[in-house]
């Protein structure tokens, strides 16, 4: 195993649910951008060989024996395939926008202004999903425009109205999300933050109607003054959580991952709020479940401070008490926050990350980045093989960016043109 896991942990919690099951409902009594919750969960097996790691995939994996008998020699970890959600959309980025969507129809929202990389996978999932619902969407991307537009930042430039910030600007985003705002509000539109119009719809009883479809009257003649909604970067609000929370409820039914195993949960972490969500479903759901969050784009003090400021927002927003637990004292934590075996800096990793993405493809036919999804697909194997027969399951969440890839290959030419030269030991 070429990754080790470094950790700089808070306590992970793992006690008693602290919300009813009526808590819950209601919690959850609301309208989604997803049709449903479901999401594939497969099995992966591997193991060192004479020709280096060899994996098995197991697309049916049977939940109610979870030690399937199998070569003794063989690791076994599970994973969510939230990469196969959308072609476009896969992955974290529609949990993240399931609950924050349809809040642009209840209050006629006509514009949003959101902001990423160049290749930001957030931004394109905002511009498809906007422009599906008849908003638009406004992206500011860090940097310059590359010479041929591919990936996400093709998505977001198809269906989104991009605008190139230099780096200097970019490095006071709220600033430049309300200056931005501002200007496409003019001197008749509005500008609304999440915290503006999220505490009114909690107090308001939430419509049960199936996922909102096309939203076509944001625009027309009787709604012509235009309001315009800022989004974070990544979706980094509290109710991103909403959506995440939804998935964990349905992976914690009994036929499926359940409510009673141990669970060591894994994802990769860019702004950390898919790793907070998963953590504090587990709190409201009462799951045995510990969470890794692999650190991909800050220091652990940066994700510290985002999961202390997630869930205080969360419990402003959404009148959330946790009571009688530790989530409310100033030290606490819900995620393990664990470093990455390799920097992150692409210029930095070695060939052996493509080689790995090269391997993990030909053998299993799941798609992983060197950058993210590998980071968490190796800690999953770290863990797996850790752990004895009997003792915690360990679940990988496949959180998708799988379009990054041609961005990743058109910017570092030498790394992917190694390909070419054939598979070798991971």
């Amino acid at each position: 195993m070429r990754n080790g896991i470094h950790s700089n942990a808070f306590q992970v919690i793992s006690k008693p649910k602290l919300l009813s099951e009526e808590s819950i409902v209601k919690l959850l009594n609301r309208r989604w951008t997803l049709p449903t919750p479901e999401t594939k969960i497969h099995q992966v097996f591997h193991r060192h060989g004479s020709n280096g790691r060899n994996f098995l995939l197991n697309t049916h994996p049977t939940f109610a024996d979870a030690n399937v008998e199998m070569d003794k020699q063989r690791k076994q970890f599970y994973i969510v395939r939230d990469d196969l959600l959308h072609p476009l959309i896969n992955g974290n980025k529609a949990r993240k926008l399931d609950g924050l969507l349809p809040l642009l129809q209840d209050y006629s929202v006509t514009d949003v202004v959101t902001c990423g990389g160049c290749q930001s996978a957030h931004t394109a999932a905002v511009a498809v999903l906007c422009a599906e619902r008849g908003v638009m969407s406004h992206l500011l991307l860090r940097g310059e425009q590359p010479e041929i537009l591919t990936g996400y930042n093709l998505m977001s430039t198809i269906y989104g109205n991009v605008t190139y910030v230099p780096r200097t600007i970019y490095a006071n985003r709220e600033d430049m999300l309300k200056s931005y705002a501002n200007s496409v509000a003019g001197n008749s539109g509005s500008v609304m933050l999440f915290s503006d119009i999220i505490q009114a719809s909690s107090n308001t009883e939430l419509s049960t109607s199936p996922n909102f479809m096309q939203m076509n009257a944001s625009r027309s003649e009787e709604n012509h003054l235009q309001k315009i909604l800022i989004v974070n970067e990544g979706a980094g609000d509290s109710v991103a959580l909403l959506g995440i929370i939804r998935l964990v409820q349905y992976l914690s039914q009994n036929h499926l991952l359940g409510k009673r195993r141990a669970m060591k949960f894994v994802v990769d972490a860019g702004t950390g709020t898919t790793a907070v969500g998963i953590g504090l479903a587990a709190l409201c759901l009462g799951l045995p479940w510990e969470v890794y969050g692999v650190m991909l784009a800050d220091k652990i003090d940066g994700y510290q401070k985002q999961e202390k400021r997630l869930i205080s927002e969360f419990n402003n927003h959404f009148n959330v008490e946790f009571i009688d637990h530790d989530v409310n004292k100033e030290d606490a934590g819900i995620v393990h926050w664990v470093e990455r075996g390799h920097p992150r800096k692409f210029g930095n990793i070695l060939d052996g990350e493509m080689v790995a993405c090269q391997q993990i493809a030909q053998q299993t036919g799941i798609l992983v980045d060197p950058v993210y999804t590998l980071a968490a697909w190796e800690t999953a194997m770290h863990l797996s093989s850790k752990e004895a027969e009997g003792e915690a399951e360990v679940v990988m969440l496949h959180t998708g960016g799988t379009l990054g890839m041609f961005g990743l290959a058109q910017r570092y030419k030498n790394y992917f043109g190694m390909l070419k030269k054939g598979l070798k030991h991971y």
